[in-house]
């Protein structure tokens, strides 16, 4: 049985290092570089496992998750200038992949049967790691968030007039219709020990907005996109069709992506059978 709790708390930190020169920092960081500090309402999410314990029915009581994540992060983190107040991070850079693998080892104990199954961190809403254990080795991912509008119709050929009102419903309007999507991007590979990150968020953005965001936004995804056509745009085919636009143009192994039609649907590409 797993458990996923989650915990907050407010950081500054800066993109900067004090033995190499300004230009060489702008290049390491890009526009992020910057002596002074910005700073993040960071969001963790600790996931435990075991067994559940037939006198309380529980893994583990969530009070003594909270002190645990209290005790070992927030207390060190809170309110701190990371760079300045965390002793760990005098020299490491306070990147989102090193501060999730940080907290990985300071959670790695737990009590009785109780293992760490995933820790993720959200910096914003738009960028979180997820840091889990494979092969007893850590495994770092790096998620991107983004948004795009655009309208279609899903409607077979293959179908009678019928059988498509019959299959997709109010999707069968002949007129099309529209939703905000919601495009998760996941990453992974080895993390760079200078700037303490995966990839240049840049470029990552920079490829994203170029192969789907600038492309689909306010689109009409049957009459758009060459890519689309012949196709029944389903979130399915999209979700294939988009890795297919990304896989091998950004500067990290694509892990995964996530499209989210609504609050309700969303659907996951690995690349399984490409």
């Amino acid at each position: 049985m797993k458990l996923t709790r989650r915990t907050t708390f407010s950081s500054g930190h800066r993109y900067w290092l004090e033995d190499r020169t300004p230009e060489e920092n702008r290049r390491l960081f890009g526009r992020w570089a910057s002596p002074y500090n910005h700073g993040h309402d960071y969001a963790l999410e600790a996931t435990v496992e075991g067994p559940v314990n037939p006198q309380t029915g529980m893994v583990i009581n969530i009070k003594d998750v909270d002190a645990i994540l209290h005790n070992r992060i927030v207390e060190k983190f809170n309110l701190k200038s990371i760079n300045d107040e965390v002793p760990e991070f005098k020299t490491l850079p306070p990147s989102l992949e090193n501060l999730a693998s940080f907290i990985w080892n300071k959670l790695s104990d737990w009590p009785g049967d109780i293992q760490l199954s995933r820790v993720c961190l959200y910096e914003t809403p738009a960028l979180f790691t997820d840091v889990t254990m494979q092969g007893g080795e850590l495994k770092v991912t790096l998620t991107r968030v983004y948004e795009f509008c655009a309208s279609h119709r899903l409607h077979s050929p293959d179908l009678s007039e019928n059988e498509n009102r019959e299959v997709f419903g109010k999707c069968n309007n002949p007129h099309g219709h529209g939703h905000n999507y919601e495009l998760e991007v996941t990453v992974c590979g080895p993390i760079d020990p200078v700037t303490g990150m995966m990839a240049d968020l840049e470029k990552i953005d920079h490829v994203v907005d170029a192969e789907v965001v600038d492309r689909y936004d306010h689109k009409h995804l049957n009459i758009d996109l060459p890519e689309l056509s012949g196709l029944i745009p389903t979130t399915e085919i999209m979700t294939r069709v988009i890795w297919k636009r990304l896989v091998g143009k950004l500067p990290a192994k694509l892990e995964r992506i996530m499209l989210r039609e609504t609050a309700r649907s969303s659907f996951e590409y690995a690349g399984e059978d490409e």
